[in-house]
């Protein structure tokens, strides 16, 4: 079966640019290689067990145009075993182990079968996703270590590095294998504090259920509950009014535009210019008040929910511009270090064929040079300015750096056409029946990445399921990919550098 192709024997659905397929176990490799061939990628996969055949679901997603192909494969409960797609792609390998954790579905063929999420002391037959996985059994004291893959050799020593930083960093054990300074191999470990958020939105009103998808990771609060509820209004068959669109694409910009001016300052501060970090924490805070008088919350939460978008008000023209200003300023005053500029060149290289094969998203994506933009593939909203991602090909940390800058003022560029646009600031769809629910997604252009959901919803509106994949859990892999060769003092530049989300992972 080619990429193009809809026998009628496997279309469930067909929409404009939507597909659904329903495809026996044995089908699924080649349907998989023929998508991924057409220039598909893999967004999300999704076990579900409503009591009977555990079903799997696989997304695919590709643009401009946005298209959209989902797969849907049923395996028996009492032999729950599914074709790995790993040779065929990287993300693949991680979404089904994960799978493999939290529902006990194998992938057959998979190269490193290995627990991802579940710790070693949790009890290994024990699938907490799985509707009759009963109480959590207790924790195993007696654990054996977790199987890092030892480097020897001349020279070579181990620093381990947390799971517990210091100041308000999140869990996530890092162990190096140094010869001198030079690091020679890093393992990223993770999933400390995974919190079960999946199973938490289930049997959940899709409206209260906002509250959590604001949650997710506390600095994406506009990128997650606006993938939530654009994956519930295409379930629901809710259209909304242009005017929507307009209110949660600004709410989205500003979320972009604090986060980023944050890093460009903590960049700088890494490397010991705490000048510009200064600059850009005053700038940070004058961004976090636009946002309080915006919405009401710091961190844009409360102005979004399914079927509507509902602000205070609006940045003003001369705001923006100033904003602007400020921000010009500290770049300048970054770019005009030449230490700054020194540490940062070369540093961590991660090359566009290691981000295409991870499969990274966001902005280490295009510091690479790969083309990667859900707000050009999948798009919500049609700007009046002309876009075209910020990019770089060097990928190192100036190129991490050069976007981020490049990103801000894209989001003034596209702040200014919002804020011109007339119209309430208040507005919701007319009518919010949920009767016949099924199933949407929901994919938004995070200030990270793409942030992808895929709910199904029941005829009373009530959430059987919410898949949720945060960019960070594609990226991280890359991580450690680019600190080879790299030293060990450089290791807190790097990782802020890639800046991703330890709660955004851990779901």
């Amino acid at each position: 079966m080619t990429a193009g192709e809809s026998r009628t024997e496997h279309l469930l659905i067909e929409r404009p640019r939507r597909a659904v397929l329903k495809l026996a176990a044995d089908e699924l490799v080649d349907a998989a290689a023929a998508l991924l061939t057409a220039g598909y990628r893999l967004a999300l996969v999704a076990a579900h067990d409503s009591n009977g055949p555990l079903r799997i679901v696989y997304l695919f997603s590709t643009g401009p145009p946005d298209q959209r192909v989902e797969l849907h494969v049923e395996v028996r409960r009492d032999q729950p075993q599914i074709p790995s797609l790993a040779h065929l792609s990287f993300p693949a390998g991680r979404f089904e182990r994960e799978m493999r954790d939290l529902f006990g579905i194998e992938p057959v063929g998979h190269p490193q079968p290995r627990p991802l999420v579940l710790h070693q002391h949790w009890a290994s037959d024990w699938h907490p996703m799985r509707s009759d996985a009963g109480p959590q059994p207790a924790m195993i004291d007696d654990a054996k270590p977790y199987p890092f893959v030892n480097v020897e050799g001349p020279g070579v020593y181990e620093i381990p590095v947390g799971p517990v930083h210091a100041g308000l960093i999140e869990p996530g054990h890092f162990r190096f294998w140094v010869v001198g300074e030079t690091i020679v191999k890093m393992k990223a470990r993770l999933w400390f504090v995974h919190k079960g958020i999946e199973r938490l939105f289930e049997g959940r009103d899709m409206e209260f259920a906002m509250a959590l998808a604001e949650r997710i990771s506390g600095d994406s609060a506009v990128s997650h509950s606006l993938a939530y509820c654009l994956a519930v209004e295409e379930a629901c068959g809710m259209e909304v009014p242009p005017r929507v669109s307009e209110l949660r694409a600004v709410l989205l910009e500003l979320e972009r535009m604090y986060n980023h001016v944050a890093d460009v300052g903590a960049l700088c501060n890494d490397v010991g210019f705490g000048l510009a970090n200064a600059h850009a924490l005053t700038l940070r805070e004058q961004l976090l008040r636009l946002n309080e008088a915006v919405t009401g919350h710091r961190l844009l939460r409360g102005g979004i929910a399914p079927g509507r978008a509902a602000l205070r008000s609006l940045p003003r023209t001369d705001e923006l511009r100033e904003i602007g200003d400020r921000f010009h300023s500290i770049v300048d005053l970054a770019r005009s270090n030449s230490i700054v500029m020194d540490r940062f060149t070369g540093t961590a290289v991660l090359t566009a064929t290691h981000a295409e094969e991870i499969g990274v998203l966001g902005v280490v994506a295009r510091a690479s040079g790969l083309v990667i933009d859900a707000r050009m593939s999948h798009p919500f909203i049609d700007p009046s300015i002309d876009f075209q991602p910020a990019r770089c090909e060097t990928g190192d940390v100036l190129a991490r750096f050069l976007v981020r800058c490049d990103e801000v003022d894209a989001s003034l560029g596209f702040l200014a056409d919002y804020v011109s646009r007339d119209g309430p600031l208040a507005v919701s769809v007319s009518d919010r029946n949920a009767e016949g629910a099924g199933h949407g997604t929901g994919i938004v252009e995070g200030w990270r990445g793409t942030v992808v959901h895929r709910v199904e919803i029941d005829c009373n509106g009530t959430l059987q399921r919410v898949k949720i994949v945060d960019p960070s859990f594609l990226t991280w892999p890359a991580l450690p990919v680019a600190l080879a060769d790299t030293i060990v003092p450089d290791f807190p530049l790097v990782n802020k550098s890639f800046n991703l989300s330890y709660a955004g992972n851990d779901l």
